[in-house]
């Protein structure tokens, strides 16, 4: 069992509000607003550990930029599935499920499975002028922007119910519109594409597709014109779902050895199908970006060629094989034809995983994508892509994990790369996070500030101008 994984995985139970942190090197004085961050805090029920790293209960965590200072908080969120953990019970989680027979009466009295989790753990947004945590499920969670305090279950005004939800809400920076994708199951189970106007809390389907073997779609490509479902072979077993005995989301998943990958282009406006090809088979979590290029639409993400980055994240695997035996992703850019032809080209060498791009860049053409660098023993590093000209920059340092980053623009930034990326990052050998602070061209490191606890590893996060208008960047 690695150090990483002792650390990494280990819970947090302390809140902090408002906690003042050193910090070594220099915050620019244009930097004023709030990284918010999701992800797990707490990986046990009682004595027990819970299975898989997903299943987690949310903590938010806040890093609060002000005059060259930063303040920090962290708060787990009250719901009823934090709430399960403490009396020993982990209810509908990704992978672990021991409510045992109350879940078993449960599912006889509604002839179906139980409810889906409101552990909103994975990402964070602002809809309507709400912070809203998110899960895959629709049981989304508001929390105060101040406090931290969980506020209540977030209502959509629309009669749109999902069984599943992305947690990956994409923004137009022109329009502010949101779009993701659902999932509906039924006789005919299908995806639903959808946009959420800017400053309301009202679901749009832009279109309905069905389909017969449901994949698990985690994110979505949107350009100016397009929205771009990637459609891999890790179907969803829907009739396994109905069993009392299966232990979370996890189970339901089949690869299909021999399956394809379908990517369908679909107008923004209409819904109309613009292209539909197939390419060879692979498993995504996340989209970096989409734009379209004259008669083709242009989508990168990070690809894996199975879906086994999925179980190489259970506890299980990583007490055996620590991150060394988790599988690495490769950035790779699709470009698909108006008769559906697909042409794959790999922009980076290396291991890549949770990528971002600039705010003002997304859905439009763009030269570079940040990311968490992967393939190196004993720490995660960080890297700088251009995807023009094929190279790379990357910063490392040993005993240090660095988390999702997140790229801060410079106002009235001229170029892409004008700004900051913040990145947290853990510290194996002192024990206790950090927040890093890099230069956004060059990737030199300007500033740490130094946490006085662990952080486990997390998820997503947005960085945020203001809380009056909670304006994302």
């Amino acid at each position: 069992m690695s150090n990483a994984f002792d650390i990494g995985f280990r819970s947090q139970e302390t809140e902090l509000i408002d906690r003042t942190v050193p910090v070594e090197g220099e915050i620019p004085e244009w930097l004023s607003g709030t990284l918010l961050r999701n992800g797990p805090g707490k990986f046990e029920v009682d004595d027990s550990k819970l299975r898989h790293w997903f299943d987690g209960f949310a903590m938010v965590r806040a890093y609060d930029f002000t005059d060259g200072d930063i303040e920090y908080s962290n708060r787990f969120l009250r719901t009823e599935s934090y709430a399960d953990a403490l009396a020993g019970r982990a209810s509908g989680q990704f992978a672990t499920d021991t409510s045992g027979l109350a879940k078993i009466r449960s599912w006889l009295g509604q002839l179906g499975p139980p409810a889906a989790t409101d552990n909103a753990n994975v990402h964070v947004a602002e809809i309507d002028g709400e912070l809203v945590a998110q899960t895959e499920v629709p049981r989304w969670v508001t929390f105060d922007p101040e406090t931290l305090n969980t506020q209540g279950t977030f209502e959509f005004v629309d009669e749109f119910e999902p069984d599943m939800t992305t947690a990956h809400l994409v923004e137009d920076p022109d329009t502010g519109a949101l779009f993701g994708h659902a999932l509906s199951f039924g006789r005919t189970h299908e995806y639903h594409l959808f946009r959420i106007p800017d400053g309301q809390r009202r679901r749009e389907v832009v279109t309905s597709i069905p389909t017969d073997n449901p994949a698990y779609v985690h994110s979505i490509g949107v350009s100016k014109n397009h929205l771009i479902l990637v459609e891999t072979p890790l179907q969803i077993d829907i009739l396994r779902s109905l069993s009392p005995f299966r232990e979370g989301f996890f189970d339901l998943l089949e690869w299909d050895e021999n399956g394809p990958t379908t990517v369908c282009v679909l107008d923004r406006e209409t819904g109309d199908t613009v292209a539909r090809g197939r390419t060879e088979g692979f498993f995504t979590f996340h989209t970096v970006n989409a734009y379209d290029d004259d008669q083709e639409v242009v989508v990168d993400l990070v690809a894996f060629a199975d879906p086994s980055i999925v179980e190489g994240l259970s506890f299980e695997m990583l007490e055996k094989e620590g991150f060394d035996g988790v599988a690495q992703g490769r950035l790779i850019r699709l470009r698909i034809g108006q008769d559906g032809n697909i042409t794959t080209r790999r922009l980076y060498n290396g291991g890549i995983e949770l990528p971002v791009v600039p705010r003002a860049v997304k859905t439009k053409p763009y030269r570079y994508a940040y990311g968490q660098a992967t393939d190196r023993p004993g720490a995660n590093g960080l890297v700088k892509i251009d995807t023009e000209r094929g190279t790379a920059r990357e910063w490392w340092e040993r005993d240090t994990y660095v988390e999702e980053p997140c790229v801060v623009q410079r106002p009235d930034a001229e170029t892409e790369d004008d700004g900051v990326v913040l990145a947290p990052a853990l510290d194996v050998e002192a024990e206790r996070s950090k927040l890093l602070l890099f230069d956004c061209e060059t990737l030199e490191l300007q500033a740490t500030a130094h946490l006085p606890q662990h952080e486990p590893f997390g998820f997503h996060g947005r960085f945020f101008d203001s809380f009056d208008r909670a304006s994302p960047r």
